[in-house]
């Protein structure tokens, strides 16, 4: 019989906000970050490209629970992008398939207006070079031994596009978008739209729901602080849980509401002492948190509140309350 493997490193708790370095996947700064924190689980919430840089938020230990909700956000990505060259990855990391010359009358006026053809409501074709899977495998894995799939379209929502330049061959936009949206893919739609093809050569993540790059850290800056100060030192990097649903509807429960919704039972709640206002049969998503003899709250995770009058647990966090 083969041995169990188990974890090893050490339970904590929490979400770092990493400027993912380029050069690398996801997966290889996740486990860089994960051995730096000497963490016995972690998991990342969304894949960054190999040559993508920016906010790779990642969840350790029970955060683990809520990566949907991050997967599932709204993104914001600053890209640059080079006319005129179509790639097979739609990047500049892939091979070159076509060369098209630029047209001449393409000024910043005409490209705003191709743009303003892929704001709202759009359908795009996911990337061969994509994490989707076909069958269990990664698309990537497929596209990089010549094999091609058929992918479905699906609807996606760009909220916002800003073009912040334009130079001969190559243009610069920030783009607010839902989840599932794929830059490349759209860049490489702008560029057919303009006649000429176009494949991204920057691409970088500016936000992930609540969460700004702003507020991130690097891979130089953790491995700095932890030879500097230890775990302790690098430990107040996380932020809490909560964090990752602070814009959900707060309920607090008591003692015995704690118990019944830990035993995954839903327990009755009145809304309207909470403060919340409920419209007809509705369900919404809400924050639970648990307060004790010692009036501190406590967070328990997430649930659904259901017509105004009662709670139920979706996914807790493991607490000692």
């Amino acid at each position: 019989m083969g041995s169990r493997k188990r974890n090893r490193g050490r339970s904590i708790d929490g979400l770092l906000l990493l400027n993912k370095p380029g050069g690398e996947t996801s997966n290889r700064s996740l486990q860089r970050v994960k051995r730096l924190f000497d963490a016995n689980k972690a998991g990342h919430t969304g894949s960054l490209d190999p040559l993508a840089t920016g906010l790779l938020p990642i969840c350790f230990g029970e955060a683990t629970k809520f990566t949907q909700f991050l997967l599932n956000a709204n993104k914001t990505y600053s890209t640059d992008a080079r006319l005129g060259v179509v790639t097979d990855s739609g990047d500049s990391d892939g091979q070159v398939l076509e060369r098209q010359p630029v047209p001449a009358d393409l000024d910043e006026p005409a490209l705003l207006e191709v743009l303003s053809q892929f704001q709202g409501e759009i359908s795009q074709v996911p990337s061969m070079f994509s994490a989707l899977k076909h069958n269990g495998q990664p698309l990537y894995k497929l596209a990089r031994q010549g094999i091609e799939v058929e992918r479905k379209s699906r609807l996606i929502t760009i909220h916002s596009i800003a073009l912040q330049s334009l130079q001969d061959d190559s243009f610069e936009m920030e783009v607010h978008c839902s989840k599932g949206t794929y830059i490349r893919t759209l860049v490489e739609d702008v560029g057919q739209a303009i006649g000429c093809g176009a494949h991204v050569t920057r691409l970088h993540r500016l936000s992930s729901g609540l969460f700004s790059i702003d507020d991130s850290c690097s891979i130089d800056e953790i491995e700095a602080l932890v030879a500097e100060g230890g775990m302790e030192a690098v430990d107040r990097l996380l932020l809490p849980i909560h964090t990752m649903v602070a814009d959900w509807p707060k309920v607090v429960v008591g003692s015995r509401s704690t118990y019944g919704l830990k035993h995954g039972q839903p327990v009755a709640f009145d809304a309207s002492l909470g403060g919340l206002e409920i419209k007809g049969n509705a369900v919404e998503r809400v924050q639970i948190w648990s307060v004790g003899e010692g009036a501190e709250e406590v967070f328990l995770g997430v649930g659904e509140l259901h017509e105004g009058v009662s709670i139920v647990p979706k996914r807790l966090i493991q607490t000692e309350t």
